[in-house]
């Protein structure tokens, strides 16, 4: 009897020491520190590198928290420790794949420049890397054999960036978002023609209920051969040149730029910004209007006058005009 009493104080003792050992924090390490789990590491190879990291006291700990968590499967992936944290924690982490990234929120309507200087400001790699990236169209080829960039592929998302990816990768990502949501459409329409409109309509719709109606304005447009006259388009071509200053100038809107729709008449080139799903479908689905022009509403709300005939369009901008006088 007394050597099973001893037996269970001693049982009792080393599952209090085991269950210590996978429930204290711990951290050996100062600072941060970054551990890359490659895809197909087993759990030993990875509590060693814990081990070897200071985020473990041994890699035994992290097989011990794995005998306790066990079912769960181990994620690949970069991971950053900052705190102590037990072995339970650190387990929970990689098995829920906490991975460490930087979120880079890129809006509807930035185009190349922005996002490369979005990423830039997030530490990620400079400005000029993405844009060298962003200018060679081999990644959307198939979709798209016109585009001239990337430019209208690169998706508007927040994108959990690690701090390893190369501007490549980050193009990867965004237009393999672009042909999910393309393919979520489920339209055999020309892409090429579809994303360079939905380009249009993004820029210059300021509320998000008239994508719809912008984009009848240019489609009808189109239809009769009759110039865009879209100014994002100028201020693109000026970008394109690096000539921009922030405003347009007569200079721009005189320039033969296959980009200037004040010159050029039809869609530009390829894409002036990256639309998001709400401007692919205006472009896939304008509405129903016989306007063929717009402007600004002198009420301040950033919504448009559309017009069917040039008379009412000039009396409608002579009040736009009148308004920014006061």
């Amino acid at each position: 009897m007394k050597i099973v009493r001893r037996l269970l104080v001693l049982a009792l003792l080393v599952g209090g020491f085991l269950v210590y050992r996978i429930a204290a924090p711990y951290a050996g390490f100062s600072g941060e520190t970054f551990i890359e789990i490659p895809r197909g590491s087993s759990a030993d190879g990875i509590g060693l590198m814990l081990a070897d990291a200071g985020v473990v006291r041994s890699r035994y700990d992290f097989l011990l928290a794995r005998l306790a968590e066990r079912g769960r499967v181990l994620q690949a992936g970069e991971y950053r420790f900052d705190h102590p944290a037990s072995p339970v924690e650190v387990f929970d982490r990689i098995a829920r794949g906490d991975v460490f990234g930087i979120d880079l929120v890129v809006p509807e309507g930035k185009n190349m420049f922005d996002i490369a200087a979005l990423a830039e400001q997030a530490g990620l790699f400079p400005a000029a890397e993405f844009l060298k990236a962003a200018h060679d169209p081999a990644m959307v080829r198939d979709l798209d054999p016109r585009a001239p960039t990337l430019e209208g592929y690169l998706f508007p998302n927040t994108y959990k960036v690690g701090r390893k990816w190369t501007p490549e990768r980050l193009c990867r990502a965004m237009t393999g978002k672009f042909r999910e949501v393309w393919h979520a459409l489920k339209t055999d329409a020309d892409v090429h023609r579809t994303v360079t409109l939905a380009s249009l309509v993004e820029k210059e719709s300021k509320l998000p209920e008239e994508r719809p109606q912008v984009s009848a304005v240019f489609t009808n447009r189109l239809k009769i051969g009759m110039k865009l006259d879209c100014d994002p388009t100028t201020i693109y071509a000026a970008l394109l040149a690096g000539r921009y200053t922030g405003v347009i100038h007569r200079s721009d809107l005189d320039r033969d730029d296959p980009y200037n729709t004040y010159r050029s008449a039809g869609l530009p080139p390829g894409p002036i910004a990256n639309p998001g799903r709400a401007s692919l479908e205006a472009a896939l689905r304008p509405a129903a209007s016989d306007a063929l022009y717009f402007v600004l509403r002198p009420d301040g709300s950033g919504g448009h006058q559309f017009s069917s005939t040039i008379a009412a369009h000039e009396a409608a901008t002579a009040k736009y005009r009148k308004s920014q006088q006061r």
